[in-house]
């Protein structure tokens, strides 16, 4: 499944688009919500990545993200084509809970978000979720499957995080655009099934 640009520069959006549509991807910090977004957008993403400083010691956790040396400090944006008349807008917020202040402008308008989340570090899933429920926003679960990493059945998951049987469960590599890609149709249709 690849997806094209909008136009050939990829930069400007058709005038048949009638609908944009808003979807956060949230998570906690270092989840991979940039490399999401750069994976699934037709333009180049906007991104804040800054390099990580020493003021950051202690507050930020590195425990599960080796090599880890940016991190985003206001938000990603994205953008997809789904047909000549839907646009997806990705907006990724920053993980850390410092960053709070920024949800409540980045939730408004959103129709859904997409919530990664490491399997490995499930308990740093709780402080997200409970924003996206605080905010009324819909979600699905995207698990971001590390290769290194031992595979979780999507049962103990789904009983970790406590999830309504309703909600979305499904795995993706955030570097894979086909991965990448089923993880939001998941949340569209989710989306889409509220609707009826």
């Amino acid at each position: 499944m690849a997806f094209k640009p909008a136009l050939d520069d990829g930069v400007y959006l058709r005038e048949s688009v009638q609908t944009a549509a808003k979807i956060l991807v949230v998570g906690h910090f270092a989840v991979g919500k940039t490399t999401f977004i750069g994976t699934m957008s037709e333009i180049p993403p906007l991104r804040t990545e800054e390099v990580m400083t020493q003021a950051g010691e202690g507050i930020d956790d590195l425990k599960g993200t080796p090599g880890k040396t940016t991190t985003t400090v206001a938000m990603d944006f994205g953008r997809l084509t789904l047909s000549e008349r839907l646009v997806l807008y990705l907006f990724g917020t920053p993980g850390q809970q410092r960053f709070v202040q920024v949800w409540e402008d980045m939730s408004r308008g959103a129709l859904g978000a997409l919530v990664l989340v490491d399997p490995e570090r499930l308990e740093e899933s709780f402080p997200v979720m409970d924003l996206v429920e605080h905010y009324g926003i819909p979600y699905a679960i995207a698990v971001n499957r590390f290769d290194d990493r031992p595979n979780h059945e999507d049962a103990e998951i789904r009983e970790a995080l406590d999830l309504l049987p309703e909600t979305p469960l499904v795995n993706c590599d955030a570097r894979d655009q086909r991965s990448s890609a089923n993880a939001l149709i998941t949340l569209v249709r989710y989306l889409q099934s509220r609707l009826t």
